[in-house]
């Protein structure tokens, strides 16, 4: 697939024929510099965002094709995301930013419950009623995460989850991120600039200019990925 920004001489060519599939339980991390077009791509998956030329088939549903109910259908039902920043209301408790996914689709039961048992699996169970501007960081995005997981999505896009996190708390969260992988068969499509999230992938995937480039320690290197 393809896709610009803009228009006349200002256009940009963003992603230049990307081509790839990532497999039901599959552990993905998607690397390379700023610019490169990671969060185009991962936002193309999602549905967020459509490319200019090209197929896109997400969980069978061909997204370029769908109506707009049936991929908002989609990421509430099957998709989960994770952002850098978070994306917290400062004014609603864990527990309501939390069941926010609730409020977009239709007939959603045990809608509390569901949300206390999503902030159980990111340890934070005591933590519903506290607003975000009481949390750490990474309390934030366990947070997050645990609103991604509300629906039980079999596919997980993050974007730099771990970007705004000292060392020992994106340690955390990458560790969770591998259990859900591992333990739940979550397929997991990661945007990242952290060595440790490519180093546990199960495949690498390097982007450069708008393209994929070999995934080779040499390649990974130029993105600034490689080992270690």
């Amino acid at each position: 697939m393809t896709k610009s920004y803009g228009e006349g001489e200002a256009r940009s060519q963003v992603l230049r024929g990307v081509s790839f599939d990532v497999d039901p339980g599959e552990f993905v991390a998607l690397v390379g510099q700023s610019g490169s077009g990671k969060s185009t791509l991962l936002n193309i998956i999602g549905g967020l965002d459509h490319p200019d030329d090209g197929e896109v088939e997400v969980l069978g549903v061909d997204t370029i094709k769908a109506s707009d109910s049936r991929k908002a259908r989609l990421r509430n039902e099957s998709i989960g995301f994770v952002f850098q920043a978070f994306n917290l209301l400062d004014h609603l408790t864990c527990l309501d930013n939390v069941t926010i996914p609730a409020s977009f689709a239709h007939g959603v039961k045990n809608v509390e419950q569901r949300g206390k048992d999503a902030l159980a699996r990111v340890g934070l169970e005591r933590f519903g009623g506290r607003y975000p501007g009481e949390l750490s960081g990474g309390q934030k995005q366990r947070v997050a995460i645990a609103r991604a997981l509300f629906g039980a999505p079999s596919l997980l896009l993050c974007d730099e989850p771990t970007g705004n996190l000292d060392s020992e708390t994106g340690k955390e969260v990458i560790d969770f991120f591998r259990e859900l992988n591992e333990k739940d068969d979550v397929t997991l499509v990661i945007v990242t600039h952290e060595r440790r999230v490519s180093s546990i992938a199960k495949r690498v995937i390097a982007m450069r200019d708008g393209m994929l480039v070999e995934t080779s320690d040499e390649a990974l290197a130029a993105t600034g990925a490689g080992p270690s």
